[in-house]
């Protein structure tokens, strides 16, 4: 009877595409920091809460939810189309949604918004 492993020993390893999966985590990433720009920019800037002002009641945070959701939405759907059979180096990817992630909770901070506004 034949060995499985030694018929493998030597043969380089196949890599499993996770495109998809880095897809979805990093645009993940980006999308809380599309919520912490929005939230930020509508907070410094007349014109834009008036813009973000989707629905009267909530205000700005309306059309800053929404628009996160369509930016999110759509870098998903354009990376993973463009990575769905690649392989990538998800410390890298994992680091960037992180980082992400970090950026976007920092921007919806109201002392550090107000620092960056100069208030």
């Amino acid at each position: 009877m034949k060995n499985p492993a030694a018929e493998t020993e030597g043969a380089p390893e196949a890599q499993i595409p996770n495109g998809g999966a880095a897809a979805a985590i990093l645009s993940a990433g980006f999308g809380c920091f599309s919520i912490g720009i929005c939230a930020w920019l509508g907070d410094a800037y007349a014109p834009l809460a008036r813009f973000f002002d989707f629905y009267n009641p909530t205000g700005p945070l309306s059309g800053v939810t929404t628009s996160a959701i369509l930016i999110w939405l759509v870098l998903w759907i354009i990376l993973s189309k463009a990575w769905s059979r690649k392989s990538l180096p998800m410390g890298m990817i994992n680091l960037s949604a992180f980082l992400l992630l970090g950026l976007g909770m920092l921007l919806v901070f109201p002392p550090f918004g107000d620092f960056l506004q100069g208030k």
